[in-house]
Parts: C-alpha cells; sequence; structure tokens
C-alpha cells in the first residue's frame, strides 16, 4: 500500500496533468479535498512526534503565548532576553537554539508568555534544521513573530507559505461556514451569497471529508481554498506580527523610515541598540486583543486598584468564570463603573459584553 507521501504525489501529479475549466472543477475540487486531507493526516503525525520530548512540550502560561519563527541568526534570542527574564543562549552561528526557551514579558499588567524556537529553514516539512518541532510549536500560538533582519527580507514570506502548507492559517479569520451534522436527508447546501463554486463541487469536497447527511450554511463568498478550510479540522487561525531586526546597520543613528520594497506594517528594531521595543511590546498586546478591566470588591469605592487582564470582549458572565467556579456560581448581576456604563453604578445582568477600562463589581 502506497505511503501518505507517496499518496500526496501521485495527487499532486494529477492535480497538474487536469485541465482546469467548468467541466472540471468538481473533480479538481475532490483531488484537492483529498490532498488536503491527507497533509492533515501526515502534519497531525508530524505534530505527535514533535510536540512531545527533546524540549519541544512547553506548558502555556500567562495571559498568552507567543511563538519567535524566523530564519536561524536573526536574533531570536536576543530580543527573547531584551523582552522577558529568559537567558537564551547567544552566538554569532546558526542552530544555537535546539530546544524551545521559555521567557515571560510583563507589560501593562499581563504576563505574556514568549518561546524561543530553532531557526526555521527552507524545507522544514520534512524535518529540516528541527523544521515539524517548530511548525507544531507554532501551531499553539496565540500570536506567532516572524522575525528576519535587513539581509533577509524576503524570509517572512517564505515562513509564511510554509506555515499556510502546514494548515496554519496567518492573519486570516475561519471561513463564515456552519456546518450542521444530521443523521439522514443527505446534503443540503444554503448560501444567500452567489458561489463561483458550483453546488456539485461543493458536495464532492463534503463528501471528500466525509459528510454524507449535513445542512451546509454558506455566509461568504468561497475560494477553492477557503471550502477546503471550512470542512479542515487541523486549520488554525493565528495572528502575526513581522519584525525587522538589525536595522540599526542600515540607519546607524538610530533614525529609520520604512525599508524600501518592504511591508509598511512591519516593525523595524534593533535589539543590540534597544531600537523600536517600546513600539514592538505596545504592538504584541494590542495584536492580541488584549485589554484591562478593573475589579471592585464589596464595600469599596469605584477603583483601578485590582486589574484583570482579558482577551476580546467577553460577557460578564465570562470573566466571572475566569476569577473561579466558585465565585461565579451565586453571581447573577454586577455594577459598573467607566466606559461602557450608561451612568455610574449602573447595575446590568453577566451578559453584558465588558469594554477596556471598566471597573466592575460582581453581586449576587
Amino acid at each position: 500500500m502506497a505511503t501518505i507521501q507517496e499518496q500526496i504525489l501521485d495527487i499532486e501529479k494529477e492535480i497538474r496533468e487536469t485541465p482546469y475549466h467548468k467541466g472540471t472543477e468538481h473533480h479538481i475540487g475532490k483531488l484537492r479535498a483529498r490532498l488536503s486531507r491527507l497533509k492533515a493526516k501526515e502534519i497531525d503525525s508530524q505534530t505527535r512526534k514533535g510536540g512531545g520530548g527533546g524540549g519541544y512540550a512547553v506548558k502555556k502560561q500567562g495571559d498568552a503565548t507567543i511563538v519567535l519563527v524566523g530564519p536561524p541568526s536573526v536574533g531570536k534570542s536576543t530580543l527573547l532576553n531584551a523582552l522577558t527574564n529568559a537567558q537564551s543562549k547567544i552566538a554569532p552561528y546558526a542552530f544555537t537554539t535546539v530546544t524551545v526557551i521559555p521567557g515571560m514579558m510583563k507589560y501593562n499588567h499581563a504576563n505574556i508568555q514568549i518561546l524561543d524556537v530553532p531557526g526555521l529553514i527552507e524545507g522544514a516539512e520534512e524535518g529540516k534544521g528541527r523544521g515539524r518541532e517548530v511548525l507544531s510549536v507554532a501551531r499553539g500560538a496565540d500570536l506567532l513573530i516572524l522575525i528576519t533582519d535587513v539581509d533577509r527580507l524576503d524570509a517572512p514570506g517564505r515562513i509564511r507559505a510554509a506555515l499556510e502548507r502546514n494548515g496554519i492559517r496567518i492573519n486570516k479569520n475561519p471561513p463564515n461556514v456552519n456546518i450542521e451534522k444530521k443523521f439522514r436527508g443527505g446534503l443540503a447546501v444554503r448560501s444567500n451569497i452567489a458561489q463561483d463554486l458550483d453546488r456539485e463541487t461543493i458536495i464532492e469536497v463534503a463528501n471528500e471529508f466525509g459528510l454524507k447527511n449535513a445542512e451546509i450554511t454558506i455566509r461568504e463568498k468561497l475560494t477553492m481554498e477557503t471550502l477546503i478550510d471550512a470542512f479542515s479540522k487541523n486549520r488554525v487561525y493565528i495572528p502575526s506580527l513581522t519584525v525587522i531586526n538589525k536595522v540599526d546597520v542600515v540607519f546607524p543613528q538610530g533614525v529609520h523610515t520604512v525599508i524600501p520594497d518592504h511591508d509598511p506594517g512591519s516593525i523595524q528594531i534593533s535589539t543590540e541598540h534597544e531600537l523600536g521595543l517600546k513600539e514592538l511590546r505596545q504592538a504584541i498586546f494590542d495584536k492580541l486583543n488584549l485589554s484591562l478591566i478593573y475589579l471592585v470588591h464589596r464595600n469599596e469605592e469605584p477603583n483601578t486598584n485590582h486589574p484583570m487582564v482579558i482577551k476580546g470582549k467577553p460577557k460578564l458572565g465570562e470573566i466571572a468564570k475566569l476569577i473561579g467556579t466558585d465565585f461565579a456560581s451565586d453571581k447573577k448581576n454586577a455594577k459598573i463603573w467607566g466606559q461602557g456604563a450608561k451612568y455610574p453604578g449602573q447595575t446590568v445582568s453577566l451578559n453584558h459584553i465588558a469594554t477596556e477600562n471598566l471597573q466592575i463589581l460582581f453581586t449576587s
């Protein structure tokens, strides 16, 4: 029986040799879905191998976890040491980092875990340069920092492509597709948005992923890639920041502008000269979608003495559960002050959405 890799190569060959037009769309869609499923199986196998032992099983701690991903010798370890309490080994040659080195960055009351991993090189998926293990760790991140230096400005693009091939979607949202499995009735496809993909293609792809009876509701225009993503269980969606290190080489005086022909949204730093680190810390906090609320204790005046870091905009009931299930068990309402309150001390239900800097007193 052919190995997974041999099956992948055979399907890739058939896709290349099949002319693409409306008549072959559903067949190619089925092939690409099968290819995606096999690659997912291969990735899952690599993740199980890479996720345990050898220093790669890292427990997530703090309010969020970041992974530094980049080619060798761009300054990942130096950056980790500059941002955190870690002491990652630093040397001017490749592959200094051979295991995951964790550090904790404390910023704006948040504890943000940062992981330094070995440099990612070409052929990462085949295991070169500990690539499989690095990709395994990256899948569990809340944020990826794609770091390079001024001599390798094309590296982030190559890294994004490697991550995409491994089911890691960068700065993207999951497809707006709802799949409700049924016991019978076959597949029903519903959408109020005109799709370029025909119903037969959608059903072929769904069947390839083992869906036989389900109601599929599509709320956005899909491409073949996003259709396959909607059915794939191994996709992860992670925000990222691009960081260019060693800008002091180009701008010795520390005054720098956007490096020509590069993403203007990238953050330019020099860890050696501590340039741009303040901006990077704030960008990390913002990209993680972290904010502060303040807990007011009973018999206290509203204050900002007890900050709590939250992610996104949760309901107050969800915040109460984060404090503890015992604490949340008898809470029915809350009083709020500050931004989001119509008046000081407004009583709201636990379905109220938290806003930044809100002061909250939970009540029974």
